[in-house]
């Protein structure tokens, strides 16, 4: 899977981060996460696994394939005994 712009942008909408805020969880610089959001940049692998642990972390998925892109949140629901 490639992590792609529109799903980036979604990813943090859904958390209401700023891409400071993503560059900060992740440890990837602001300007590449700048532009990887705006298509002048694709991630390389250590980097896209930086961005999806950090999404992955605060219960965002992200979804990349050829018929759709963009992030889902996931909600968990603990059972108390």
């Amino acid at each position: 899977m490639i992590l792609t712009p529109e799903a980036c942008r979604a990813g943090r909408a859904l958390l209401k981060w700023s891409m400071r805020d993503l560059a900060e969880r992740s440890g990837v610089v602001f300007t590449t996460i700048n532009r990887i959001e705006a298509g002048l940049q694709s991630p390389r692998s250590t980097t896209q696994r930086r961005i999806m642990a950090a999404f992955a972390e605060a219960g965002v998925e992200i979804v990349s394939d050829p018929d759709r892109t963009g992030a889902l949140l996931l909600l968990t629901h603990e059972l108390h005994g």
